[in-house]
């Protein structure tokens, strides 16, 4: 590690300044083999969550058996709810330490956190060892997300971040699809003995984690990190080796440059962090706030009472639920795959206002329609495959925008505190007030239940279209400039 500076309020006139075209460099690089590795390595972590998620939702029933771990209902939960917990804690722990260490130590550490964790679980004896073990695992996810975020966001061209954002985090429902039928296979007791299958689950989790870890190993620190801690050296040599590895820029690469001026001042603390994301740059943190929670609400608001809807209201065998699953993942899925390139090409602003809009009409419509009993369970199936094929590129854009609007020395931090946001606002308030609808037994009241997540899906389109910035095709550095860009007179200066 190179020296780090005090962090400071005022270290940016006390530090010499470094001129630098490191961003500019990056951002004109054509798509190589070499961004297929970063994306590769690092965007697994979307693959991974959703295998978490579906895989211990899938097995629930299972260990509850006498030959498992015999837990009760409430078990399970208690396991489900410790991963979440440990995913909120992680994402702030190692948020802050990402951009206070580096991109790749941390994403190195959560990774292992996440292997150590799911191949205990796969060793699990009682609940209570069980639920430790699903809390680390949810360390080491929860912590990805703001390491993975933020060091991808970082490698990739300005002109492809908007796509390869959205489809790295749309993933997350390959994950889940992959999830899904990899339990049924699992648990048929022709294949592998249901006392051994959940143990399988999560002990190929674990393989799939040590394989990433060698992958990750080709992928070098942030560049744009290393510049802003005087590590300009060791900047420029990465840069220079991946240029070598691409061709030409379009470009040319005697083309003149913009370069930035920093003033490098090491890490911030959390204080000062907190002091910029609600006052220098308040809007845009009630922005995406308002994004992350639209998005979490909706979501938890449809597969909370998904099973509930398709067996007491449409006539589905509690058994056959599982197969309406795998269309809502497949909708999740081809959202963002298909919408992404618009993102870089219509633009932030009209993409992701555009997409809260629509589903919030879809989600309002389809509540008027289970409202007036016109649904079967195939046509419930298919209005909630369509309203996630444009929710899924909602909530992915709402992952890019809480990564590119915020400078590089917050970028991890700011990530992790919006998905801890969004996680316990969609993890314990949406389920205990649909709970709280279930509870009354009346379709009615479920029904103004989905309306009000409709409601926030249309609110956070017209917040988008109203505060969104059209960061599309312009490098970080231009959307949100380095603090230690910025002498103090400039700090004070933005409201944004």
């Amino acid at each position: 590690m190179g020296h780090r500076f005090k962090p400071r309020f005022d270290g940016f006139s006390r530090s010499t300044p470094l001129e630098t075209d490191i961003p500019a460099r990056l951002d004109r690089l054509p798509w190589s083999r070499f961004h297929v590795l970063v994306v590769v390595a690092l965007g697994i972590t979307w693959i991974l969550d959703g295998l978490e998620v579906t895989v211990i939702g899938s097995l629930g029933p299972s260990l509850q058996r006498a030959d498992t771990l015999a837990l009760t209902p409430e078990g399970v939960g208690m396991a489900s709810s410790a991963y979440v917990v440990g995913a909120v804690i992680g994402a702030l722990l190692f948020g802050w330490m990402t951009d206070r260490l580096g991109r790749r130590q941390i994403f190195f550490l959560t990774l292992a956190f996440y292997i150590v964790g799911v191949g205990a679980s796969a060793c699990a004896w009682s609940l209570d060892s069980f639920a430790l073990f699903r809390l680390i695992t949810g360390l080491g996810i929860g912590g990805e997300y703001a390491a993975i975020n933020s060091a991808i966001d970082e490698l990739v061209p300005a002109r492809l971040r908007g796509r390869v954002d959205l489809m790295v985090n749309g993933t997350f429902w390959a994950g889940a699809a992959l999830g899904a039928v990899g339990s049924v296979v699992l648990l048929n007791n022709s294949v592998v003995p249901v006392s051994m299958a959940w143990r399988f689950s999560f002990g190929l989790g674990a393989i799939l984690g040590v394989a990433v870890l060698f992958l990750r190993s080709y992928v070098p620190e942030s560049p744009r990190w290393l510049m802003t801690h005087r590590r300009v050296e060791e900047a420029q040599r990465i840069v220079a080796e991946v240029e070598a590895r691409c061709e030409k820029p379009e470009d040319g690469r005697q083309a003149p440059l913009p370069t930035v001026l920093i003033y490098p001042a090491g890490s911030f603390g959390l204080i000062e962090i907190l002091r910029f994301m609600v006052v220098t740059y308040r809007m845009r943190t009630l922005y995406v706030l308002v994004l992350m929670v639209a998005q979490a609400f909706l979501y938890n608001a449809v597969f909370f009472t998904y099973g509930m809807v398709l067996t007491n209201y449409l006539a589905v065998p509690s058994g056959s639920v599982g197969w309406y699953i795998l269309p809502l993942a497949l909708g999740n899925l081809c959202g963002p795959l298909l919408l992404a390139r618009w993102f870089d090409t219509i633009g932030r602003r009209r993409m992701i206002g555009g997409s809260y809009a629509v589903s919030g009409v879809l989600m309002f419509v389809v509540a008027l329609a289970m409202n007036a009993h016109l649904m079967t369970a195939l046509t419930q199936t298919l209005a909630w495959s369509a309203i996630f094929f444009f929710a899924s590129a909602a909530a992915s854009s709402a992952y890019l925008t809480a990564s590119e609007l915020f400078p590089l020395e917050m970028r991890a931090l700011a990530i992790a505190l919006f998905y801890a946001m969004g996680t316990l606002f969609g993890g314990a308030a949406a389920p205990a007030i649909f709970g709280h609808l279930i509870g009354t037994g009346s379709m009615s009241m479920l029904v103004v239940g989905y309306i009000f997540a409709a409601v926030l899906m249309l609110v956070a389109a017209g917040v988008a279209f109203i505060w969104g910035v059209d960061a599309e095709n312009k490098s970080l550095e231009e959307i949100a400039p380095p603090l230690s860009s910025l002498r103090p007179q400039d700090v004070a200066a933005i409201r944004v």
